[in-house]
């Protein structure tokens, strides 16, 4: 079962190896993993999207997790209501004829083309990850040359119950 975890941790050298240092050492398998600056100098927050087998496993990984330095709150929101979003950068094979074609697949994404050459498109997509999935799978049959995703990002809709609960995690 995958979860999403959020961490925010002091922005120093050294903080995102031991984090994933840590979950390799306990073997947990990495889905995905963004970081980047917040709204706070000098600290950022990092959304990990993990494969974990059960619920006691998840309370372990966050308790392990709040244990590290630099790291400032752990917040597994996989069971809130969240606000989530990922990148992909793709490129597809193209001609003058399947152009058209092309456009019409990603517009009911809100895809954009970013780039025309001879044989082929670069397209931007934004979206939640099973979003990216669907367009990716469309685009398959005209040829994948390139493909790069940023992995997701998330956080907490608005006020939620449980955030009382989860302020005890914070440093």
């Amino acid at each position: 079962m995958q979860r999403v975890i959020t961490l925010t941790v002091q922005n120093s050298s050294g903080v995102l190896n031991r984090v994933t240092g840590m979950l390799a050492k306990r073997g947990f398998n990495i889905e995905s993993i963004t970081v980047g600056a917040s709204e706070t100098l000098g600290i950022s927050k990092m959304t990990i999207v993990v494969d974990i087998a059960n619920d006691k496993s998840s309370e372990q990984l966050t308790k392990q997790l709040h244990k590290q330095i630099d790291i400032l709150k752990v917040d597994d929101i996989t069971d809130s209501k969240i606000v989530s979003r990922e990148l992909a950068l793709i490129k597809v094979g193209a001609n003058n004829t399947s152009r058209g074609e092309i456009q019409s697949i990603i517009e009911p994404f809100r895809a954009r083309v970013l780039d025309v050459s001879r044989n082929s498109l670069i397209i931007e997509v934004t979206g939640k990850p099973d979003k990216v999935d669907a367009l990716i799978e469309l685009l398959t049959p005209y040829g994948l040359k390139d493909l790069s995703r940023t992995g997701v990002t998330a956080f907490r809709r608005g006020q939620q119950k449980g955030i009382q609960e989860l302020k005890s995690f914070s440093v």
